[in-house]
């Protein structure tokens, strides 16, 4: 049985929120973080709203990336920002092996994979539901823009899905860097989206960003 049996007309691939990349005190902490953070929490209660499904990406330790392993002086760093959490959702270990539930997304409002790199098309399982998931667009949400969403963004693309890169919503650390990267995004095919283009103005009141100071 596939892994989604219906075609799903959008899903967020919901790249690395963690708290490493968005605590203001954070050794990699993304440029602009705050504004950064509120769209992505924007977009994940759009996604509640409209029963969209997530995928989820986290990375965890160990790792031969030196971002990554900054997590060792702040071993908290590697927690996922608890707004980005869905109600029903599942969650993989890293492992080598492609095993995964029968329509999973009809269980679940979201599945989240840990990935020992930045690419999540280096973990079998979350290649395989990357790779086989149907669906009309794939939006990108994330951390880094140079590191993992670069990387997930142009595996997506290389399988021939329709990627959109929402450009505020996904934060750098080197913001140059950053801009070359968006810029190749869009020379191999993804589109490059605000958020408040992509959601419309009056779903930018849907966020509960109230408790964003503590970041």
């Amino acid at each position: 049985m596939p892994i989604i049996a219906s075609r799903r007309r959008r899903v967020i691939v919901d790249v690395d929120t963690q708290t490493h990349f968005f605590k203001n005190s954070g050794i990699v902490c993304v440029q602009n973080h705050r504004l950064v953070l509120a769209n992505i929490l924007r977009v994940v209660n759009w996604a509640r709203l409209k029963s969209i499904h997530m995928i989820s990406t986290m990375q965890i330790l160990p790792s031969k990336y030196a971002y990554c392993n900054s997590y060792i002086v702040d071993i908290d760093g590697q927690k996922k920002i608890s707004y980005t959490f869905r109600k029903r959702r599942a969650s993989f270990d890293a492992e080598d092996n492609t095993d995964l539930l029968p329509g999973i997304l009809d269980q679940y409002e979201q599945v989240i994979f840990h990935k020992r790199c930045f690419d999540p098309f280096a973990e079998p399982r979350a290649d395989r539901m990357l790779s086989e998931l149907r669906a009309d667009e794939f939006i990108v949400i994330g951390a880094l823009t140079e590191g993992a969403v670069k990387a997930t963004a142009l595996g997506l693309l290389a399988r021939h899905k329709n990627v959109i890169v929402l450009v505020d919503a996904t934060g750098s650390y080197d913001m140059t860097i950053g801009e070359i990267t968006l810029r190749l995004l869009l020379e191999r095919g993804a589109k490059l989206i605000d958020t408040k283009t992509f959601l419309g103005s009056p779903c930018l009141q849907l966020a509960g960003i109230h408790d964003l100071n503590r970041f």
